[in-house]
């Protein structure tokens, strides 16, 4: 009888301790499939990522476009977590996800059947579909309009932002070179280059070596003016190009605020800034010739800055300062940017703690700080100025 009763308790010892193993062991076993989930998931993230930095270059080449395709169907084959999740050296959730417009209702001008003459307006770019549209379509529109015996097309310069359209919303944007063989194949004897630029910077200046490498190709090329014309010597030196810009930024961002003229806004103690790039170029100059110009016209409350914060008196700091010392309480931020894209949308308005309109606000200086996002390719004196460029180009 002690040996059953004493079997019996150790076959209770025994299965006590299987089953104590079996408790313990399932959460175990939970975390470990949850874990192997959350590595797959970052895994599946990491691919798409990768691929996305792959086509995040300035060059293309003979595969550019098959990997725009790819990176585009590994994005959508992620579920909703995997997609935030994506991040790399350039990727991030927004390359894909981020809603800029209706790219469908753009024109690349990308289409043979060329004249002999033809009108190329080269921008930097943008990957924002409705600021593409207002502001780089409105142009070529317009110029296309003023000469209908030329044929106009679209070149960017930025071949990273091509291939960010390509990629999400197979849009091919030629780059210079592409436009220039096909000017070539299209057998274009007069091309006449307009670009979008606001100054003769670096862009500028790159932009004429590509399209001089086919001089021995077309029998005419002519540069038009950028924006701004001619880059002063001084930092007073103005011209009628930047009056004219100065002009018409200014009462568009009158209108937009409601206000009916620079007195009445100076008298409600409302100040303008308008953000521009920026540049380590000598061209930076320009941007103070712009600050000049305002004065020039009376437009104290008026001020320039830049992101780059180059030329050093336009950096966000010193502009705050400036505007702060000035007594205006109420700020508006609008961008100096033929394009109102990332620049206009992230660092001048975003959420972000180191874009203006934040950094405006955390100076606590000022009642009101507020954004105007539009470019200045949407009005119509600058799409105006430009056609007087193509037309000083011809003569």
């Amino acid at each position: 009888m002690k040996k059953k009763i004493v079997s019996s308790i150790l076959l209770m010892t025994v299965m006590a301790t299987m089953l104590a193993g079996c408790k313990t062991s399932a959460p175990s076993s939970k975390k470990d499939t949850q874990a192997k989930s959350a590595n797959a998931d970052q895994a599946a993230a990491d691919r798409v990522a990768k691929l996305i930095d792959d086509i995040y270059v300035q060059e293309r080449t003979d595969k550019t476009d098959e990997q725009c395709e790819k990176a585009k169907k590994a994005w959508d084959a992620l579920t909703d977590k995997q997609k935030s999740l994506v991040e790399g050296e350039y990727a991030d959730p927004d390359y894909f996800g981020k809603d800029t417009g209706d790219a469908s209702k753009d024109n690349p001008l990308n289409a043979d059947g060329i004249k002999e003459k033809e009108i190329l307006v080269l921008s930097f770019g943008t990957s924002f579909n409705d600021s593409r549209v207002e502001d780089i379509s409105k142009v070529e529109s317009a110029v296309q309009e003023a000469y209908p015996d030329y044929s106009v097309r679209r070149a960017f310069t930025a071949q990273i932002i091509i291939n960010h359209i390509k990629a999400r919303d197979n849009e091919a944007i030629d780059n210079v070179d592409q436009a220039m063989e096909r000017a070539v194949s299209n057998h274009v004897k007069e091309l006449i280059v307009l670009p979008t630029h606001l100054m003769q910077g670096k862009e500028y200046d790159e932009l004429k070596e590509q399209v001089n490498a086919y001089s021995d190709k077309i029998e005419s090329i002519k540069f038009a003016m950028p924006l701004l014309g001619e880059v002063g010597k001084t930092a007073d030196t103005t011209n009628p190009d930047k009056e004219t810009v100065a002009k018409a930024i200014t009462t568009a961002a009158l209108e937009d605020a409601g206000y009916a003229s620079t007195k009445e806004a100076i008298s409600d103690k409302s100040a303008f800034v308008f953000m521009g790039h920026g540049t380590s170029h000598t061209a930076k100059i320009t941007y103070l010739q712009m600050q000049a110009q305002m004065k020039k016209l009376g437009y104290d409350n008026v001020f320039i800055g830049t992101v780059e914060g180059e030329p050093e008196e336009t950096s966000c700091e010193n502009i705050i300062k400036a505007v702060k010392e000035a007594g205006y309480k109420k700020v508006y931020l609008r961008p100096l940017m033929v394009v109102a894209g990332d620049h206009a949308n992230n660092d001048m308005a975003g959420e972000e703690a180191d874009s203006w309109l934040s950094m405006f606000k955390a100076s606590k200086a000022f009642d009101n700080v507020s954004a105007q996002i539009a470019g200045l390719g949407r009005l119509d004196a600058v799409e105006k100025q430009y056609i007087a460029h193509v037309a000083d180009a011809r003569k």
